[in-house]
């Protein structure tokens, strides 16, 4: 049963306390990545991190198919919705939608850069109509009293490289009741770069993010942007309150899972063990018809950089497309792993 099925579920101490903790490390919501299926396999290989939905149009939470766009697993509490938009009114009522669904927080995208979203008013594009975001704060946190609603964006777009402007920006929507912002520590390029170039060209300077937890302390600021190892989140935790991982959690995920236990003190599994746990809900899955394949895409990663790394990734890439194939594929590819180790 999902969150879905008893939407108006009651927050308790013990779930505002994980949540809380969550903020020391957070997977990024990843367009096309992050659905349902990807955030069962992140919260067994991070117990304790806080997860993120992919980008939902506020229009589509209020409008659209919400067991598609909005059913998750209770498993993966803590979890945040993140919305795009624009239209304060909206918001509030996809923000309301959201927390009753059982979400624990709801995100406002003002950091992605791509051409779709620049067309549509809503993204990096709003980091220069503070006003605006401001407003749909205040409307969602006021549709939303029960959760946090929180701000994901940029240091700013194009040629803004003023600290002052960013730290204004921040500032007009915290006066909006907005106490935590992940701040993707680079520019949004909105001409001329790809959303992919936008993750890589526009330099990183973490050092603005340190300053604004420095000089407003009474704001929780999350850091997002080029952070790939344990190494790099524990060095950015000296100066921020939590660190946002992205597509190096994706590409790399037991990296995310060695953050995860040194960040909280839990148990290095080995990456079998952490995969099989899994079964159970890859099999009430396939269950409800989902096709393996849906799953396994998340999983490709588990043993990059390793002896039979790519022997897994063939069995699972080539097998889990085929009508009624089953968790034995997993094993398989995990028996093709152990092989190719022992011949290493």
């Amino acid at each position: 049963m999902g969150v879905a099925d008893t939407p108006e579920h009651p927050s308790n101490p013990q779930a505002a306390a994980r949540y809380a903790a969550s903020a020391r490390l957070s997977v990024a919501p990843m367009m096309d990545w992050t659905d349902r299926h990807c955030r069962a396999f992140h919260r067994l290989l991070a117990p304790h991190a806080r997860l993120y939905t992919e980008m939902v149009h506020a229009n589509a939470v209020v409008l659209g198919d919400r067991e598609r766009l909005l059913g998750f697993d209770p498993v993966e509490h803590p979890v945040a919705l993140q919305l795009g938009g624009s239209e304060p009114e909206v918001l509030a009522q996809a923000a309301r939608i959201g927390a009753q669904w059982g979400y624990d927080e709801i995100n406002l995208n003002c950091g992605c850069p791509s051409d779709r979203v620049q067309a549509g008013r809503f993204g990096a594009c709003l980091m220069r109509e503070p006003a605006l975001v401001a407003e749909c704060v205040a409307a969602m946190s006021a549709a939303a009293s029960n959760v946090p609603v929180t701000v994901k964006c940029r240091l700013g777009v194009d040629q803004d490289h003023e600290y002052e402007r960013f730290a204004a920006f921040v500032d007009a929507i915290a006066a909006a009741g907005c106490r935590t912002f992940v701040v993707h520590a680079r520019n949004a390029w909105l001409q001329g770069l790809s959303p992919k170039e936008n993750r890589e060209v526009p330099p990183l300077r973490y050092d603005w993010a340190w300053r604004l937890k420095r000089e407003r302390p009474d704001l929780q600021v999350l850091v997002n942007g080029g952070i790939a190892t344990l190494e790099q989140a524990q060095a950015q935790l000296a100066h921020v309150d939590g660190v946002m991982v992205g597509r190096a959690a994706y590409h790399d995920p037991y990296e995310l899972h060695r953050m995860d236990a040194a960040l909280y003190g839990g148990p290095l599994r080995e990456r079998g063990e952490l995969l099989r746990a899994l079964q159970p809900y890859v099999e009430a899955q396939l269950a409800r018809g989902v096709a393996l394949k849906h799953v396994t895409r998340h999983v490709l990663g588990l043993f990059h950089g390793q002896p039979g790394g790519r022997a897994f990734r063939q069995v699972l890439s080539e097998g889990a497309h085929r009508a009624g194939v089953g968790w034995e594929l997993v094993e398989q590819a995990l028996d093709a792993t152990t092989a190719r180790r022992a011949a290493a």
